[in-house]
């Protein structure tokens, strides 16, 4: 099967997926409307709403145009953005996790970002380069344009560290555990997980086989799923459960950031995570309350290890070519990607900006955005801009959400069941 089959499968099983196509709602024909699917940023969708609230009003002072926005969980947002570019139906405007660009990229659902598009937005130079290299496949007009720019780091509550008698976070996974263990007793954990997150799995997947020297596709953009590498790397994260036990088995569970708001409320000492300081606040959480490192690495590599402890994390924002008010939706991305409200958002949520001038804003010179800068600038590596990449998160990610639901039931994690599964899916990448 081709790879373009392959792809036409994958949107159509999506659909079905998705249940009836209603749910994705119908195209806007009114000029004075638009309809935005929203990625949750914060620690819960009703967080987003509010936050959103004053930035569309603003918008719609400016424009006339009524935004009807909807906040969808990560777990369901790109089956939803799959069934909507395959059924010509759904929202105008899209925010999309900028790891799936090439893959919604080929379906030809979005506008492309060519070099007219960019002008009718305030122009391509406006943009933070590495931001921009995850919007679409090289050598293509891009399939979306950067809203918020983030990185993973390490979050530790000081004041469990200190009455545990740890004066410093973890700088390694062997730290970790060690401190992990120490951190957890019959009222809290050491770590908390989104174990019911496929992208959110699929990102430390990512992480972990970089660290230890693998990857999960080749040169040509072909899946190696069921490499010594790859199979570890998962093995180690699902081990934080399984062996070490400084996740509580509840978190096979989570995958609407149920583990952030653990974190905030003192029930787990340590959080991987992107930008979450905002949400933390959200829920009560004052920044005195809570440090930030950058995200371990092996004490002692293996060779071939790289020093990568995140991917290039970030939020895009698209316009499916279905809309019905193309012009409005060019406008609402102008407005959403200017410099104000760019630091209005970035501010809120606590990411990085993704356009040159609000980067250098001061809002973004704490701590935390020190951090993110940093891991960005010198650690991070982007996820592979090929097309089946969408594939990738949904099937290793589910993978591993199996294998953490077999952790929290006490089922014993091997390396030969990680294997056979990472096979079985790379056979259905290439049919």
């Amino acid at each position: 099967m081709s790879g373009r089959h392959r792809l036409a499968a994958l949107l159509m099983a999506a659909a079905l997926l998705t249940g009836s196509l209603a749910a994705c709602g119908e195209p806007v024909a009114d000029a004075r409307t638009l309809t935005y699917w929203a990625s949750n940023q914060g620690s819960s969708l009703e967080f987003d709403k509010q936050t959103l609230a004053p930035v569309l009003e603003r918008f719609e002072q400016r424009t006339g145009i009524h935004v009807k926005v909807e906040v969808v969980p990560w777990s369901d947002l790109l089956n939803r953005l799959l069934a909507a570019a395959t059924s010509g139906r759904g929202p105008d405007v899209v925010n999309i996790g900028n790891t799936w660009s090439a893959s919604l990229q080929a379906t030809n659902a979005l506008i492309a970002f060519d070099p007219q598009a960019f002008e009718r937005i305030g122009g391509r130079d406006r943009f933070v380069p590495a931001a921009l290299a995850a919007a679409g496949a090289p050598g293509k007009a891009p399939a979306a344009v950067p809203l918020y720019s983030l990185s993973y780091a390490l979050y530790y509550n000081k004041r469990m560290f200190a009455d545990a008698g740890i004066s410093k976070p973890p700088a390694t996974w062997e730290e970790l555990v060690e401190v992990g263990k120490r951190l957890t007793n019959g009222k809290q954990w050491g770590l908390a997980v989104e174990g019911a997150n496929p992208s959110e799995n699929a990102h430390h997947a990512f992480t972990f086989s970089q660290q230890y020297g693998g990857a999960w596709f080749d040169a040509s953009g072909k899946p190696t799923f069921d490499t010594d590498q790859n199979v570890k790397a998962i093995k180690r994260y699902i081990d934080l459960m399984a062996v070490d036990k400084i996740v509580n088995p509840s978190n096979a569970e989570y995958a609407k950031n149920e583990s952030l708001s653990d974190f905030a409320n003192r029930k787990a000492a340590m959080l991987l995570w992107q930008a979450a300081g905002s949400a933390f606040q959200a829920q009560g959480m004052s920044p005195e309350e809570y440090g930030i490192a950058h995200v371990p690495f092996p004490a002692n590599p293996p060779a071939g290890g790289k020093r990568v402890n995140s991917m290039v994390a970030g939020i895009n924002i698209a316009v499916f070519r279905h809309s019905r008010n193309l012009e409005g939706a060019m406008e609402f991305v102008k407005f959403m990607t200017s410099d104000a409200e760019q630091v209005a958002l970035n501010k809120v949520y606590g990411s990085l900006p993704s356009v040159k001038a609000a980067l250098a804003d001061p809002a973004f010179q704490a701590p935390e955005q020190k951090v993110l800068a940093e891991v960005l600038g010198s650690t991070a590596s982007p996820l592979p801009q090929v097309t089946t990449e969408s594939q990738f998160e949904t099937l290793v990610g589910a993978v591993m959400k199996e294998q953490f639901a077999n952790a929290a039931n006490n089922k014993p994690i091997t390396e030969a069941g990680i294997r056979a599964k990472l096979r079985a899916v790379e056979q259905r990448m290439k049919g």
